[in-house]
């Protein structure tokens, strides 16, 4: 008896492993068993084949069928093995030819009729099909994520009979054509609408030059919200790399990839009130958190004192390697996190330390508690610290005469993110230790300058080397090619 091998992709993580599913057909009582880690949908998927290959005017053998999915230690669940499964019958019973079937990789859910449905991730499993050369089949609902890749070969197909119908020439499928996506317009709000925070708008300007964190602290209602929210406008698009990474997230967050969102930054904005897991991510089958949805993005934690202090200090990690490692009893998962965290506060629990409208209330100990609930170590994983001072009556009264605006400065950025990438192939804030000696080209007098800023603000060796690679933003943004004194005044007065 013949043994047929049909093709999917599991799903762990952004992860899509081959999934290789064989059918063996042999006499004696009729019995349907799969194995090979099954979880409970994939042992319901029995059921869902028998009654699709029925109602697709197809033959169900009446015979004992053994479908092992392989390989057998990796857990199987969903419903994405379905059609991969009712293939294999069919070709076991000789029902369909099995001659081109490994040249095609199947990945839907099966209706009770014989429709294919959509299933979650189907990114990543195009992504590896591709690696692979081969065909993917997939639910019309699907095509327009699973063809993004744009160097595969993906075949919208409505139903069981009519991919039977492409398998042996009777009518064959039309693959689904790539279209270029195109990013829409910013809905973040601009500079220019932004009253007087000159040197907030230099910050985040170089901020987004560099990649680089920051922390804005300052009395309630002096903007640090709004210019916050002004920093997506200032980032240029994301690579055809970098859209593809972040789109392989959101199809496994949410089952899908947005296309009004494609090669926008991911700009994520949770509530105080989130817990660690739903920040670095966790569960029984660990998924991506916040810090990975917000990958090559921007991750926003507005009133940061007031997240849980087990949520912050759980940042440190992804900060410093870009990428989160969750350990689970039920596996261990790898996502990436390479995001750009802006961060704001009060500067006291009531909020108006240093304030002009309002006088603080707060005692010298409870203004001391209150700035310890961010800890010493995550502190110095930001490279910019932004005092935001309130804004006179008078600014707010007269017109704005600021005429920089988030196109303009996203232009600037655009050009120094490029002269970073030709340079060293990353951004500044990704630069290494031995790429800050080789890149990092300080003048005698900024050097002695950076010595003399370690001594005398106490600097720990990670916080020299983000001053230096402050410096080197402020350089590229000035478009010169060293670093000098003032490009290292300017990023003393951030420490």
């Amino acid at each position: 008896m013949v043994t047929p091998i049909t093709y999917t992709r599991a799903q762990l993580g952004i992860i899509a492993p081959q999934v290789s599913v064989e059918t063996h057909l042999t006499g004696g009582l009729p019995r349907f068993s799969i194995v090979g880690l099954p979880e409970v949908a994939v042992n319901e998927s029995k059921e869902r084949v028998r009654s699709a290959l029925m109602n697709s005017q197809f033959e169900f053998p009446r015979k004992r069928i053994t479908t092992n999915l392989a390989p057998a230690d990796i857990p199987k669940s969903g419903g994405r093995y379905d059609l991969a499964i009712a293939m294999g019958i069919l070709a076991a019973s000789q029902q369909i030819p099995a001659t081109h079937l490994s040249e095609y990789e199947f990945a839907a859910e099966l209706g009770l009729s014989g429709e294919l449905r959509p299933v979650s991730g189907i990114l990543s499993a195009a992504i590896a099909a591709a690696r692979m050369g081969r065909k993917l089949i997939v639910a019309p609902e699907n095509a327009a994520e699973a063809v993004l890749p744009g160097d595969n070969e993906v075949y919208p197909c409505p139903s069981l009979m009519a991919l039977c119908d492409h398998l042996q020439g009777k009518a064959v499928l039309s693959p689904q054509g790539f279209q270029e996506l195109g990013s829409l317009v910013s809905q973040s709000p601009d500079l220019v609408e932004v009253c007087g925070h000159a040197q907030a708008k230099r910050a985040l300007s170089l901020a987004a030059a560099g990649a680089h964190s920051v922390l804005m602290v300052g009395p309630p209602g002096t903007g640090k919200s709004m210019l916050s929210h002004c920093l997506p406008g200032l980032l240029p698009e994301l690579t055809q790399a970098q859209a593809l990474e972040v789109a392989v997230i959101d199809s496994l967050v949410h089952g899908r990839v947005d296309p009004s969102h494609w090669r926008q930054a991911p700009f994520c904005a949770p509530h105080h009130t989130c817990s660690s897991a739903a920040l670095v991510g966790g569960g029984k089958i660990p998924k991506p958190g916040l810090v990975s949805q917000a990958h090559c993005g921007v991750l926003f934690l507005d009133e940061l004192a007031e997240f849980r202090r087990d949520a912050l200090e759980a940042l440190r990690e992804p900060l410093e390697t870009g990428v989160v490692n969750i350990a689970r009893a039920a596996g261990h998962m790898s996502y990436p996190a390479r995001f750009q965290l802006l961060a704001a506060m009060n500067p006291c629990p009531c909020g108006y330390l240093g304030g002009l409208v309002r006088e603080c209330r707060c005692s010298p100990q409870a203004i001391q508690r209150y700035q310890d609930k961010i800890s010493g170590p995550l502190l110095d994983r930001i490279d910019i610290h932004l005092r935001v001072a309130p804004i006179p009556v008078k600014t707010l009264s007269q017109p704005v005469a600021d005429t920089l605006t988030s196109a303009m400065v996203r232009q600037r950025v655009g050009m120094a993110r490029a002269k970073q990438q030709a340079r060293q192939g990353c951004v500044n804030s990704g630069l290494s230790q031995k790429h800050l000696q080789q890149y990092c080209i300080l003048s005698n007098e900024a050097r002695q300058l950076a010595e003399e800023a370690f001594d005398k603000l106490s600097l720990s060796a990670r916080g020299y080397h983000r001053l230096l690679r402050v410096s080197r933003t402020i350089a590229d943004f000035a478009d010169e090619d060293q670093v000098e004194s003032q490009h290292v005044a300017e990023a003393i007065s951030y420490r």
